[in-house]
């Protein structure tokens, strides 16, 4: 079976414009990007965003499950176990920069681009959601950056967006990997609209229909157009989890050793099974990971979005050479005996020497492969 991105474009009723539609079609994997789904979006985007004919964008997916649940990681699993460094290096290589490459598209699009991040979006799928000018949840959206418990760390520009929001939140969600539902997601930040699954083909045909050639602000009318379909019924959102436990966490956050600010988080009193699930997948997520994540969100919020991408990008690369990645993968997903053997098996027995590697870049700035983004 070949994964693809569909596009479709609906023409608008004043003739001159038309609705581009990008649809994720790899439900199988919940939407999983392959490097062949990230190429075909990434040459489309490119070229929806040079053609005056374009009005906005909608980015949505198929099946019912989920908008994206992240990157293939599987394939890189096997690229990273069966073939030699060099060669696994440029996969990783392609692919991440590909991906980031994307992902910095949507951040800074010269027109409306509405994310429709419905159901699962993790990870892979965070990257393309996040950089939306709109930003749609669904009652039963559920967002995460699951990193920790593969063995790699919040990427995909989580770096920036991360660093965003109440640094508390996102250091807990990087070291926890908990996923929010719609109401957190609109508190915090994530998203800007709660709307019902069933009006999707409804803000499409309001799209097609309103008047692109007198409104100058685009950005504007679509938001006006999403706020009329916004679903302000409180009896359809789900209950808030994380802002619930907001005094708990930032004071549990406070400091400069993590290997305290995770004691101060397992030591927080509850019955709650979703704070007990997230302290549990932070007891057994990667410690590397943990120090990576604690010194994105601690030593790297000054950066612009085209630096943080850059970070990351030799990040990612490290660690799949490290062999935390490949092993965390394995555990979780291709084994899935969930029992990852861990380079350290304690935060405060991570050898300093293995981050600090870990953050020095693979290339001069001259020669970095996203030398070419902007300095957003």
């Amino acid at each position: 079976m070949v994964h693809r991105v569909r596009f479709s474009e609906l023409p608008c009723n004043d003739g001159q414009h038309a609705i581009a539609i990008a649809t994720l079609d790899n439900p199988a994997s919940l939407n999983a990007l392959t490097l062949d789904m990230i190429q075909q979006l990434y040459r489309q985007l490119v070229e929806w965003q040079s053609n005056s004919r374009i009005a906005c964008v909608v980015l949505d997916s198929k099946g019912e499950k989920a908008f994206c649940a992240g990157g293939d990681v599987r394939a890189m699993y096997h690229v990273m176990k069966q073939e030699t460094g060099q060669v696994a290096q440029k996969y990783l290589l392609e692919y991440f920069a590909l991906e980031y490459q994307c992902d910095y598209l949507i951040h800074t699009y010269r027109k409306p681009i509405i994310v429709w991040g419905k159901g699962i979006v993790m990870g892979g799928g965070m990257g393309l959601y996040m950089g939306a000018s709109h930003k749609v949840v669904t009652p039963k959206s559920r967002l995460a950056m699951p990193e920790v418990s593969i063995g790699l760390y919040p990427d995909v520009g989580a770096t920036w967006f991360l660093n965003k929001i109440d640094p508390s939140v996102g250091l807990f969600l990087g070291l926890t990997g908990s996923l929010i539902n719609a109401s957190d997601a609109i508190d915090i930040g994530f998203a800007d609209h709660i709307v019902l699954e069933e009006s999707h083909m409804d803000v499409i045909q309001q799209l097609q229909i309103s008047d692109w050639l007198e409104q100058e602000d685009h950005d504007e009318l679509v938001s006006e157009i999403l706020e009329s379909f916004a679903d302000h019924s409180t009896g359809e959102h789900p209950k808030r989890q994380l802002m619930a436990h907001l005094p708990a966490i930032q004071q549990a956050c406070i400091g400069d050793d993590l290997g305290h600010i995770q004691q101060r988080l397992l030591a927080i009193k509850t019955d709650d099974p979703w704070l007990k699930a997230a302290k549990a997948a932070m007891s057994q997520g990667s410690p590397i990971s943990a120090h990576i994540c604690f010194r994105q969100l601690t030593q790297y919020q000054a950066l612009s979005l085209a630096d943080c991408f850059r970070l990351e990008l030799s990040l990612s690369v490290r660690c799949g050479e490290l062999g935390e990645f490949q092993e965390g993968v394995r555990a979780r997903l291709i084994d899935k005996d969930g029992e990852p053997n861990w380079l350290f098996r304690r935060v405060n027995e991570v050898d300093m020497a293995v981050i600090d590697n870990l953050f020095t870049t693979l290339w001069p700035q001259s020669q970095h492969p996203l030398g070419q983004l902007g300095n957003r």
